[in-house]
């Protein structure tokens, strides 16, 4: 459990910079997941889990020491961590260092997603930037919009 709170070598703004849209107050990185999610305390104290794959962030507990301790529960740390996915995933050779998180590459949230080698290891900054910015774009349309990918360059 220990491993999801190291993160002093990150860059929260780094981080954060395609998520602005979503989370304009100054926060501190409190932990991440494996995946890529996000456990943000603001000004007050605050923890909040801002959920990269869906485009979500809502608050998780009204203190850092709150949060602390339910995160040694197996229950929250299933809730926030997918910890049994996070295992299954290093059982398959998914193994991120501290900089990389377990990706996506078709994003879980298309329907597209559900094939057996969607899943690999990646940069965590790559990832969290890239999810922000089509999480932004898609907040923009209802829920289960038809959409056409186009990449630039």
């Amino acid at each position: 459990m220990d491993h999801y709170f190291i993160v002093d070598h990150l860059a929260v703004d780094r981080l954060l910079s395609e998520w602005r849209w979503l989370c304009p107050q100054p926060v501190a990185l409190v932990a991440r997941s494996a995946f890529g999610d996000l456990f943000l305390r603001d000004e007050a104290g605050k923890i909040f889990k801002l959920d990269i794959a869906v485009g979500q962030m809502q608050e998780v507990a009204k203190s850092e020491a709150e949060f602390r301790n339910l995160a040694s529960t197996k229950e929250k740390r299933e809730d926030w961590f997918a910890e049994s996915l996070e295992l299954a995933a290093a059982g398959r050779g998914l193994k991120p260092n501290h900089d990389q998180c377990i990706a996506f590459k078709t994003p879980i949230v298309f329907a597209e997603s559900g094939g057996p080698d969607n899943a690999c290891v990646g940069s965590l900054y790559e990832q969290v930037s890239f999810l922000g910015d089509l999480n932004r774009q898609l907040s923009q349309l209802p829920d289960g919009s038809k959409v056409q990918v186009r990449l630039q360059k």
